[in-house]
């Protein structure tokens, strides 16, 4: 019987600006996840990724300490606690990104991994960290990531993350390949103007390199005060193929679906032995400083 899982993604406008102050910012954010996650239960995902920084604007567009304050610990913070809670309910396996303070002055883009019984499987840190027009001020809010390339064993399928910029780099796209990930997820916050010719050409490439899935979510709407642009949206799976096999809307809410037949993998590796032809003795210059 071949090894089906539905799994979804969710893309979503943040609800208010920063002038209504960060406790009601985050709150309404999570509580119009908690939403979006019941419709996705409901179409029975069994797998299931937000956005980056899900909880909040995309606040890299300004360097303001003030967004500090809405750094939470992982796995004991009040979010991911939430979070392990609705997956116990709803059977699913969730992806969290999430703003993780280590100890004070300490702070990552993470993103939390719980399995369907609510039990935290572990945490990626996002490794490659962007500084860069037209507004995205990374490092005045996160370290580059320390944990390397883990990859997760859920209830129903072995996943990794890679967050945002990551997915112009593809030596950890392919870690997680070589780490056994079936499925990528790649939470996203970025602009019309700036990525989007990139936005698919390089994930699927990645999955077909890799031969994997791959989840690509994408935020939707234009944030003001900082209009960096517009969040363009587009999130979609992609088959180890490289086909685009969902998709969401450029421009709304949505809980994209798709049922991703884990047993392509096989087939697919089958034809395209890229691990068998690796040559990493010939590859000692690409990781030289």
């Amino acid at each position: 019987m071949a090894r089906v899982v539905r799994c979804g993604l969710i893309q979503a406008q943040n609800v208010l600006g920063p002038e209504a102050g960060l406790p009601r910012i985050k709150k309404a954010m999570i509580d119009k996840h908690v939403s979006l996650i019941a419709e996705a239960a409901r179409k029975k995902v069994k797998i299931l990724c937000l956005q980056e920084l899900f909880y909040g604007p995309y606040f890299c567009a300004e360097q303001e300490t003030r967004w500090y304050d809405i750094t939470e610990r992982v796995p004991d913070g009040p979010t991911v606690s939430l979070m392990r809670k609705l997956a116990r309910k709803h059977k699913m396996v969730i992806v969290v990104p999430i703003y993780e303070e280590d100890q004070p002055g300490i702070y990552y883009n993470t993103a939390a991994v719980i399995d369907a019984d609510g039990s935290y499987l572990g945490k990626y840190r996002k490794t490659h960290i962007p500084h860069c027009k037209p507004g995205f001020w990374e490092k005045f809010y996160f370290r580059p990531g320390n944990l390397g390339y883990p990859t997760f064993e859920t209830a129903y399928a072995k996943i990794g993350v890679y967050i945002c910029y990551d997915r112009h780099f593809p030596e950890g796209a392919r870690a997680l390949g070589l780490s056994g990930a079936e499925i990528v997820f790649n939470p996203s916050a970025t602009v019309a103007g700036l990525s989007e010719y990139l936005w698919k050409l390089e994930q699927p490439a990645h999955a077909v390199a890799n031969g994997y899935f791959v989840g690509a979510i994408n935020r939707v709407g234009r944030e003001a005060p900082w209009n960096i642009g517009e969040f363009y949206g587009q999130s979609y799976f992609c088959d180890p193929r490289g086909k685009i096999v969902a998709e969401a809307p450029r421009d709304a809410d949505a809980v994209v679906v798709a049922d991703l037949n884990l047993d392509m993998i096989a087939e697919v590796r089958g034809v395209w032995q890229f691990f068998r032809d690796r040559r990493p003795d010939a590859y000692g210059p690409l990781v030289e400083p």
